[in-house]
């Protein structure tokens, strides 16, 4: 090998290493903005029955009896994509430090949006895991609650109130 083909490599290895430590936050909550469909689950899936969800997200993975708070519905998904992981291997050369690493890229997540039923209806959508994208916040949530957003979109129905 050359010196300017070893030289290219370091710097295409240093290249490499320097984005493979632009790691993303686990906290999005400031750089990310929610996803518009788990936004609109938040305020569109209020007053909807517990036959309409059934309808429309199937039936809960777990459910729990909070009292005089009502019910908690909890529909569980796990999203399990391809993932890419790039390894460069560890290179030093004369004054050049050790230069390495691994980027992975999509890696998988999971979901687990709580629906909270009081007197029959949905009083409130909260969501909970490893849920968010680089770019969108709760957006591995969206499996669950978009056809539910849907079904209330078409069945016109006006969130009425539900008291706490």
């Amino acid at each position: 090998m050359t010196s300017s083909r070893i030289r290219k490599l370091a710097l295409v290895a240093a290249g490499i290493s320097i984005l493979s430590s632009c790691v993303i936050p686990d906290d999005t909550s400031r750089v990310a903005k929610e996803d518009v469909t788990a936004a609109a689950a938040r305020r569109e899936m209020v007053g909807l029955s517990e036959a309409d969800i059934r309808m429309c997200a199937g039936f809960p993975s777990a459910t729990a009896d909070v009292g005089s708070s009502g019910q908690i519905w909890t529909y569980q998904r796990t999203v399990q994509r391809g993932n890419l992981n790039i390894v460069v291997p560890t290179l030093a050369m004369g004054a050049v430090p050790a230069v390495g690493g691994s980027v992975n890229v999509a890696p998988g997540g999971y979901c687990n949006t709580q629906i909270r039923m009081l007197n029959g209806h949905v009083a409130e959508v909260a969501y909970a895991g490893d849920n968010n994208l680089p770019n969108s916040r709760d957006a591995l949530c969206v499996s669950t609650v978009d056809a539910c957003v849907a079904y209330a979109r078409q069945h016109r129905y006006s969130a009425p109130a539900v008291s706490r």
